[in-house]
């Protein structure tokens, strides 16, 4: 494990440039069926697939059964969010949606394919990602700007016929869910008395608040902090929010029952939990803040690539349980364990949307995962390589997706599970036999 100090950053930047140079990416497409000869052409291309065509043309529903739309997902950003950069464009963005598509495929058994835009209106974006539909099984925006992210989310999943996601709300939101529901199971709290302060008020944490409520968490308890301060009620920026972020303006009014109002450390007097995806610290949240809390408190600094607190000066100071979006700490609050598994049910099912209750439930059992292998205060939630619990995620999603009536392929939890499986593990052998056998080459 590093120093707490350091990040690593410098020593793995220098390798994604050189690889990335080496590599020249790192996806693209392959044939899937066999090709001897050219006369094969004449099947897979004209003149038989006329053919195929005016099958689909007659029904477009076989669209998922005839082609690659069954397994694909568009992975669409205009560039104004990307990671912790900021507004670098679509371009720059290019090798982030890539490494997305990566995990997709390792993870998921998913073939995502990266669509940068050079459109940044939300009415535009909208209208590229509806007229890509016919093209794609699902939607993942990704790595766009607050609050353009909540309308294009709640725009498209009621205008599109096949699941949109945002990964910066929905995956982070699920993550959280997970982690916090056993860190509440190991300290003997319950989701209805739970006291929580978010701090940041941007996509993921407006998004975690709405996830925790549709889990039965009361609202009521859920204080929010952002860069001016508590949102409640009688703040001057309410009218201006109205305006120009209603979500955030909704979490105003309905957060924060006792209707307190100061900074960070007057939201966390007397709080059980902490949740912040804010700014890189570390001193965003301080030691002496902590102390403040109830007994056995937990605390998620999900900043990267400096959370905003040290984990070892949380405890210090009276944390039972904390989580960072680092890997190089335990309880890694990481979105990468809920996208992959997410779609791979979605897609499985055929499911017209992805709603709140399916990822409620795709948390629910990434807990169960990690519950079922013992949980600790250094173990609240599975970690990537336990590539067993994603085609779990996908049997959940799946499972859900056909009791809220969203699924257009309906089987059992079971069968649901079988075929994720099968396909992630087939996918990661492929991958696996392609470097031993050095089409994929080994890096130097």
């Amino acid at each position: 494990m590093r120093n707490e100090g350091e990040t690593g950053g410098e020593n793995f930047s220098e390798l994604a440039i050189k690889y990335s140079r080496e590599y020249l990416g790192k996806i693209q497409t392959m044939p899937k069926v066999p090709v001897r000869s050219l006369s094969d052409f004449s099947v897979w291309y004209t003149p038989g697939v006329a053919a195929v065509s005016l099958e689909i043309a007659r029904n477009k529903d076989l669209s998922f059964d005839m082609t690659w739309r069954w397994n694909t997902v568009a992975i669409v950003t205009d560039g104004t969010r990307v990671l912790g950069l900021g507004n670098v464009g679509p371009e720059a963005s290019l090798p982030v949606m890539e490494g997305k598509g990566l995990i997709f495929k390792y993870l998921g058994g998913v073939d995502a394919i990266p669509i940068p835009v050079n459109v940044h209106e939300r009415e535009q974006i909208a209208s590229v990602v509806k007229a890509i539909e016919p093209a794609f099984g699902g939607i993942n925006l990704e790595d766009i700007e607050s609050p353009k992210c909540f309308y294009l989310l709640e725009t498209l999943r009621k205008e599109m016929n096949i699941p949109v996601w945002h990964d910066d709300q929905l995956g982070t939101a699920g993550a959280t869910l997970a982690g916090l529901l056993n860190a509440l199971k190991l300290t003997g709290r319950n989701e209805r008395d739970t006291k929580i302060v978010v701090v940041g008020s941007g996509a993921a944490n407006i998004a975690t608040i709405k996830l925790f409520e549709a889990a039965g968490f009361d609202i009521g308890n859920i204080t929010a902090v952002d860069s001016h301060g508590i949102l409640h009620p009688e703040r001057e920026d309410m009218d201006s929010l109205m305006r120009n972020n209603p979500w955030k303006y909704d979490l105003g009014i309905r957060t924060n029952r006792r209707r307190i109002s100061g900074d960070i450390k007057d939201a966390m007097d007397g709080a059980d939990v902490v949740i912040a995806a804010s700014k890189p610290g570390p001193g965003v949240i301080k030691g002496e803040w902590i102390k403040r809390m109830e007994r056995r408190a937990i605390v998620f600094a999900l900043a990267n690539p400096v959370p905003e607190i040290w984990p070892n000066e949380a405890k210090e100071y009276g944390a039972e349980i904390v989580g960072t979006g680092r890997s190089d700490f335990p309880n890694q609050v990481n979105n990468s364990l809920v996208f992959p598994g997410v779609f791979r049910g979605a897609l499985d099912a055929r499911v017209k949307k992805i709603n709140e209750q399916m990822v409620v439930r795709a948390s629910k059992e990434l807990a169960l995962f990690a519950e079922e292998r013992g949980i600790s205060s250094d173990y609240i939630i599975p970690t990537m390589e336990e590539w067993e619990v994603f085609p779990r995620v996908a049997a959940a999603i799946a499972d859900e997706g056909v009791k809220e009536n969203l699924a257009r392929v309906r089987k059992s939890q079971q069968e649901f599970y079988s075929r994720a499986k099968e396909i992630i593990s087939g996918n990661r052998e492929m991958i696996e036999k392609m470097m031993g056998q050095g089409l994929i080459k080994g890096v130097k």
